[in-house]
């Protein structure tokens, strides 16, 4: 970490008295590993000392918001500015928790044991996966807030509370795609709920899954050559259109998953071999391709000029500290954003429509449902074969038909 900017060592040494000196440097180094500038670190340790200052020698054992916001008032008080009690407690909000110390406040509900019970059910004794909790769980606790929220109890619960429950929060919000699947969460607690004596048996069986049919609906990629408009308006000299468009070429080109994209680490990058290695998602598993020119060079360009010295293995990194690797849901706002910015009309602006791109442009090109499958890394073919149901150029066959003498 740079040295810090005191004349003498004896201003040193004072700075070494605040309390809690070693957890202070250690988060500053932690911030300057990850892209932090000198005038934001000056900014941080000054904020940081303040927090020392008034900090209770106890604070190992846990900091709440009110202590924080006591700190920050005091600060507020001898500056005379909102945005220094403001600045304390984004500085001191992130360095409590990146101790371990930050006891983030938590809204009891009056079904939170239940809720907790639930959870463990799932967890120990269906063994469903961690995904599979986490959004069940969402959805439980948003039922049972909309409970709390309406008065009505769990025992008290019938058909038309599951009716009112829908229609209140759903309304012109919720596709059909996720009706079915909260109504299957929803059925699945409270069939768990009545097997507790929390509500009655007929509550989980008078919920209906709206039907749903298989490749139901269509593929909602972007034109090609909205897709080559995209890639020309992020060709430019900026820092963020140079990473974004190495992003963008890797889930047009490639067909690549967000998550695919933010996984992909340096050394899968063959330069020498001219070969890119990816790990698709649902194969869990290895597929090499051609590391292609355009896309060698975009990703080049990026890591050698964009890319911060950071010891972190993934390619694409925040473009703001901390340098930390971009995730997944960020893949959206580089696709999103120029979608945006040409007035592109689609169904969906994220990077999966830019991945649907791929597919309808390989089939365009007479590749097989095999082919296009094995290209993005599906699983099966039944998979791939959505990108199928629309092909212009066989529908302009079946108009161009002449019935003839059988009109």
């Amino acid at each position: 970490m740079h040295q810090l900017p005191c004349s003498s060592q004896a201003a040193q040494a004072r700075l070494d008295d605040v309390p809690f000196a070693d957890e202070r440097n250690r988060y500053l180094r932690h911030c300057e590993d990850y892209g932090a500038s000198p005038g934001a670190l000056k900014i941080k340790r000054n904020e940081l000392l303040w927090i020392c200052r008034h900090l209770d020698t106890r604070a190992c054992h846990g900091v709440k918001m009110e202590v924080l916001l006591e700190i920050a008032q005091k600060r507020q008080n001898l500056r005379g500015a909102t945005t220094a009690a403001r600045r304390v407690v984004d500085i001191g909000r992130p360095w409590l928790r990146f101790l371990g110390w930050w006891r983030q406040p938590t809204v009891v509900s009056q079904y939170q044991d239940e809720l907790d019970r639930y959870i463990e059910w799932m967890r120990d004794d269906r063994g469903f996966t961690p995904s599979t909790v986490e959004q069940w769980t969402r959805i439980a606790d948003r039922f049972l807030c909309w409970c709390e929220r309406t008065n009505r109890r769990l025992g008290d619960l019938q058909a038309g509370d599951i009716d009112n429950f829908f229609a209140t929060q759903g309304m012109g919000r919720w596709s059909r795609v996720s009706i079915a699947n909260i109504a299957s969460a929803l059925r699945a607690f409270l069939g768990y709920a009545a097997t507790q004596g929390m509500c009655a048996a007929s509550v989980a069986m008078s919920i209906c899954r709206p039907r749903l049919y298989q490749q139901e609906s269509l593929p909602y990629a972007p034109d090609w050559s909205d897709v080559q408009r995209m890639l020309a308006h992020a060709d430019t000299d900026r820092p963020r259109d140079i990473r974004d468009r190495a992003i963008l070429l890797l889930l047009a080109v490639y067909g690549m998953r967000s998550g695919e994209v933010a996984a992909l680490r340096i050394d899968q990058i063959d330069w020498p071999g001219h070969t890119l290695h990816i790990f698709r998602l649902k194969r869990r598993q290895p597929q090499i391709y051609p590391l292609l020119p355009s896309v060698a060079q975009a990703l080049s360009v990026y890591i050698d000029t964009v890319r911060p010295p950071s010891s972190c293995p993934e390619v694409f990194l925040c473009m703001q500290a901390p340098r930390r690797p971009i995730k997944a849901g960020s893949i959206y706002d580089v696709a999103n954003r120029r979608f945006v910015a040409l007035g592109v009309e689609a169904a969906h602006r994220g990077g999966h429509a830019l991945r649907h791109a791929c597919a309808t442009k390989l089939l365009a090109d007479g590749l097989t449902l095999k082919e296009i499958g094995d290209h993005l890394g599906h699983r099966s073919t039944s998979a791939t074969s959505i990108y199928a149901k629309v092909n212009i150029g066989s529908l302009r066959e079946v108009g161009a038909f002449d019935l003839g003498d059988l009109q």
